[in-house]
């Protein structure tokens, strides 16, 4: 079927029709441009069975058509002749899958029923979880597990929550998403609700996150899937701001799965396409300015360590930084003082750099602490009149390791062909998330968006339309099935 389908993208591109509208009823999933919106639907043919199916020439032809852009013909033909190749390579799994009527009425029954996991995620989102605060909402998702069935749910150590669905070899797989959210406790969390557009804060990071994991564990069991793999879901603590990746550091240093986990998916944020196989490694830094303090007026000339931090800010927010490796740095936080008439006896910054490359984040790091003890010496030599000093604390309070997973492993290549298979176009790319630790230490992992449509992350304008949502769903339960399958012949 692989191979047909391949050869009609070869006629196609050779002899282009634009009155042809043929629907090839395939395995594969219906791919249709609808507003500028990509949908994708497995639909029920004339028996009641459902039956995925691929609408070709429409789609290419509201794209590619020569009409509308002339510009690129070619470019067309040659897009067409490529994926057709593709198309007609044996690549176990890439239709095999979506044959299977198990799988065909898991998929369905995702996109008919997922209006109940919109509401699951406003009630998650509502849930206070800044970082070191998690409590509450770890405890509502244990909770959840536990009401599907895994009993054994639990709270680590750490603050993680663990749910385990057992597999029939010994072969475990992480599914996770973050529990905690940038906002502090007294931060309104409020959703507020028009249609398919929800604003809150949290919402989709990773709000979005934590109802997929819950959602997979549906499908799995709706579906009544055997999974050979053993599905070890995970909602962890401290992958935002201070948390440093605390929980899952301890999940794979510490904590009872150490060394027992062969891959790990983490499903962070909204969106639908992104393969994260790189990680962005980071640094970050509290400075603490410390000196006498006194009056405003009656101390004016001692040494004043809201001064020295601006000298600091405005040597280091001149730093250049190369376009690629990306590199980028930003002081996210600033405090300290007691009030408006008072020289502080103390300021505090709070400041992250990233790279792509180590090198180039150890240049930055060094850079950045030049600029901190010049910014201090600065008012020193300027006040030394005074016979007061200032002292400085550097406390690194982020180190996020780098890494790599390989487009040839199992889990990126189930993350990328599942996202074809649900009409995705699937590129890989670099961040910094709970992926990153396990990549640091040679363990095939990735990031995937959980779906639907967001923005204003980390921003209290942060929002989701939750419009064709369940097509993330749809492509996580496969991404756990084909995992499977891509691992047996590893």
């Amino acid at each position: 079927m692989q191979a047909v389908i391949g050869l009609a993208f070869l006629f196609h591109s050779l002899v282009y029709d634009s009155s042809t509208r043929s629907t090839f009823s395939t395995v594969c999933p219906q791919w249709y441009n609808h507003g500028g919106v990509r949908r994708t639907h497995f639909l029920t043919n004339n028996v009641g069975q459902p039956e995925a199916r691929l609408l070709l020439p429409n789609r290419l032809a509201d794209i590619w058509h020569p009409i509308n852009n002339p510009f690129r013909t070619s470019l067309k033909r040659s897009y067409l002749l490529l994926l057709a190749l593709v198309l007609t390579l044996p690549v176990k799994g890439q239709s095999s899958i979506l044959a299977d009527e198990q799988v065909r009425t898991a998929l369905a029954g995702i996109e008919t029923n997922y209006a109940q996991y919109v509401d699951l995620q406003i009630t998650i989102s509502e849930i206070p979880a800044p970082p070191f605060g998690e409590h509450e909402r770890a405890v509502f998702m244990r909770d959840q597990f536990r009401s599907r069935g895994i009993t054994s749910a639990h709270i680590d150590s750490e603050g993680n929550v663990i749910a385990l669905r057992p597999g029939s070899i010994d072969r475990t797989l992480v599914v996770s998403a973050h529990l905690d959210t940038v906002w502090p406790l007294e931060d309104d969390v409020t959703v507020k609700r028009d249609g398919a557009r929800l604003m809150g804060l949290g919402i989709s990071d990773d709000a979005a996150g934590l109802v997929s994991l819950l959602g997979l564990l549906d499908a799995l069991e709706a579906g009544d899937f055997n999974t050979e793999s053993h599905i070890l879901f995970v909602a962890t603590v401290g992958e935002e701001g201070i948390g440093d990746l605390r929980g899952v550091k301890y999940l794979f240093r510490e904590g009872s799965y150490a060394n027992k986990i062969d891959a790990f998916i983490s499903v962070d944020g909204a969106g639908g396409d992104r393969v994260v196989n790189g990680a962005t490694a980071s640094k970050r830094y509290k400075i603490t300015v410390i000196g006498p303090g006194g009056h405003s007026s009656g101390a004016f000339g001692i040494v004043n360590p809201a001064h020295a931090l601006g000298n600091i800010i405005s040597h280091f927010a001149a730093t250049a930084v190369p376009v690629e490796p990306k590199t980028t740095y930003s002081i996210g936080r600033i405090g300290g003082g007691i009030s408006v008439n008072t020289i502080p006896d103390s300021v505090w910054m709070e400041v992250d750099m990233r790279s792509k490359e180590v090198a180039t984040l150890a240049e930055l790091e060094k850079t950045f602490l030049s600029a901190v003890d010049m910014g201090v010496n600065q008012e020193n030599v300027f006040r030394s009149a005074s016979g007061t000093q200032l002292e400085v604390d550097k406390k690194v309070i982020g180190d996020r390791p780098t890494g790599t997973t390989s487009e040839e492993s199992a889990i990126y290549r189930a993350g990328f062909q599942s996202s074809v298979l649900v009409g995705g176009e699937p590129f890989s790319g670099t961040s910094s998330t709970d992926s990153n630790i396990p990549m640091s230490l040679g363990i095939p992992a990735v990031t995937i968006s959980a779906g639907g449509l967001g923005g204003g992350a980390h921003n209290v304008d942060e929002w989701y339309d939750s419009t064709d949502a369940h097509i993330g769903l749809q492509r996580l339960l496969l991404m756990v099935l084909l995992f499977d399958q891509y691992s047996s012949v590893e």
